[in-house]
Formats: structure tokens, C-alpha cells, sequence
């Protein structure tokens, strides 16, 4: 149920393919709060990155609802304040929603601090001089201001992975989404981008993080969504997902990733 601390309400979505004879999300409801550390588990096929990409429409729903700052975003129109019919801004819309993916996504043609300013110049219309101030401050963050200059190619997976995040931040983002940042990535290169989730987490930034890593979502998450076969099956806190599942099917699944 809506509470003045959500953010993002998920009703009965759903994403058919093929007249229906697929069903990526089956009637998926959930509500993501202010602060939220939302990890969503679950096995290959389930439903999970299609339900994440749905949250800033780069999968278009079949059918259902998202509410996102009071507006629902799967409508091509939406009454404002005022009461006036407006069309809705995409655009606007995903600035306000920071996304990561598997694979960094970073332009190979320009430098790090490049990649860090663009959309911030192009899209908010940031001056260079603070644009550059602020990706620096990030990247400093992350322990990376040192590799401003450099180019994707010279960076290790993990390095990436960390501007891409820091990139998504320099858009300053209401909500984060990632999917699953850590797959692609060596494994000794993992931690160091856990741990910039981590910190993320501890500063109160709402995250909904689909991921195969089930230390993070013990430790970090303080919800966790199981979905299967394109439905929501199970959700709630970490000791109640992986200390007392209820339903067979994620009993099954626990019991073959931990």
C-alpha cells in the first residue's frame, strides 16, 4: 500500500510477448520507499531485468501500472498540479532515475572525466567548469581521480564498473536501478564495486539492485524480492527470505546458490 514514503508503486505490471504466449512479468505489484535498498533475486528467466527496465520504461509494459513521484509514467499523458492534461517526458523522466548495466556503457572515444560530463552539460545544462568540479569530486570518491585522463580501455572492469555508477550519479538521481553491475566483472574485481553500493546504501540512496551476489542482499538490502517464471513470489527482510522462506519454489533456489 502507498505510503507518503514511496517513491515508486508497481501494480499488477506485466510485459507479454508473442500475443501473450510469453510472459516476462506476470502481475508483478510492489511498492519501492524512500530509502529502500530493494534487491531482487531469482533464477535466469525470471522476470528480473525486465521488471527493472520497466521502471524507467526501457521495456514498455503490456499492461499495469507505474507510479513514480506521484505520476503514473506507463500513461503517454498525465494530469498536473494544476489539473491540466500534460504529455509525459520521458526523457525527464529516466534523468531522475540513474541506471547501471552489466556492461559500463561508456563512450571508448572519450575520456573519463568526458564521460562524466556530458550529460550533465548537454542534458541539465551544467557549465563545464562545474560539471568537471563535480565529476571530479565523484570520481575522487571512488578513488578514481587520478584516472580522469585516461580512456575506458586503459581501465580494468572494475574501474569501470565504478565511473559508470559515479557517472549515473552525477545526473543526481531520486533512485538508482542496477543490473546486476557485478556479472560481468572478474571476481576479484566484485568487492570493489559492492563497496560503492554499500556506501551508497549507508547514505539513504534508493536503490532497487537486481543481483546473483546473495551476501550483498543479505547484508546491504533491506528488502528482498524473489521472482519466478515472471511473478513476484516472495518478498520481505533479508532474515525472513533467507531464513524462513515459506514457498517451495525459493526454498529450491536457495538451496542451490548458497
Amino acid at each position: 500500500m502507498a505510503t507518503r514514503d514511496s517513491l515508486i508503486q508497481v501494480t499488477d505490471l506485466k510485459k507479454h510477448y508473442h500475443m501473450g504466449a510469453i510472459k516476462a512479468l506476470d502481475g508483478v505489484t510492489v511498492d519501492i520507499n524512500r530509502g529502500d535498498v530493494m534487491v531482487v533475486i531469482g533464477p535466469s528467466g525470471s522476470g528480473k531485468s525486465t521488471f527493472l527496465r520497466s521502471l524507467n520504461l526501457l521495456e514498455e509494459p503490456t499492461g499495469g501500472a507505474i507510479v513514480f513521484d506521484g505520476v503514473d509514467i506507463t500513461r503517454k499523458k498525465y494530469k498536473n498540479e494544476s489539473g491540466k492534461m500534460v504529455k509525459l517526458d520521458i526523457d525527464a523522466l529516466r534523468q531522475k532515475m540513474g541506471m547501471v548495466f552489466q556492461h559500463f556503457n561508456l563512450f571508448p572515444h572519450k575520456t573519463i572525466l568526458e564521460n562524466m560530463t556530458l550529460a550533465p552539460i548537454k542534458v541539465k545544462g551544467m557549465g563545464r567548469a562545474e560539471a568537471e568540479e563535480k565529476a571530479l569530486s565523484l570520481l575522487d570518491r571512488v578513488g578514481l581521480r587520478d584516472r580522469a585522463g585516461a580512456y575506458p580501455i586503459q581501465l580494468s572492469g572494475g574501474q569501470k564498473q565504478r565511473v559508470a555508477i559515479v557517472r549515473a550519479l552525477a545526473m543526481e538521481p531520486e533512485v538508482m536501478l542496477f543490473d546486476e553491475p557485478t556479472s560481468a566483472l572478474d571476481p576479484e574485481m566484485v568487492g570493489e564495486v559492492l563497496d560503492v553500493m554499500k556506501e551508497l546504501a549507508r547514505e539513504g540512496m534508493t536503490m532497487v539492485v537486481v543481483t546473483h551476489e546473495m551476501g550483498f542482499a543479505r547484508e546491504v538490502g533491506n528488502r528482498v524480492l524473489f521472482m519466478a517464471d515472471g511473478m513476484l513470489l516472495e518478498q520481505g527482510s533479508p532474515e525472513e527470505i533467507f531464513g524462513h522462506p515459506k514457498s517451495p519454489r525459493l526454498q529450491d533456489f536457495l538451496a542451490k546458490v548458497l
